[in-house]
């Protein structure tokens, strides 16, 4: 799976973990340079706190655009520290 967003790769990885839709990609499989961190935080009732990156590529943001869990709860363990995308990244094989 690859996910893209401004016509470049920033995460490539044949083990990703799908939760709810989402690929989640192993922090190993992702270009960290295009990664900014992000004060922005949400809660899920049964994952837990997430935590934020915006996306950059060539001098554009976007904002908030990938998210983590790293304490996720023990139901989300298996997902811990893995970033998922979305708001225009595109996730494809």
């Amino acid at each position: 799976m690859k996910a893209i967003w401004n016509n470049t790769v920033i995460a490539e990885s044949s083990n990703t973990r799908i939760v709810e839709s989402n690929h989640y990609f192993p922090p190993e499989d992702i270009k960290t340079e295009y990664l900014k961190p992000s004060d922005h935080h949400s809660r899920c009732p049964w994952k837990g706190k997430a935590s934020y990156y915006h996306v950059q590529v060539n001098g554009e943001i976007n904002k908030d655009a990938a998210w983590y869990y790293p304490s996720a709860s023990h139901a989300a363990k298996p997902i811990e520290n893995y970033i998922a995308f979305w708001n225009g990244v595109k996730i494809t094989e």
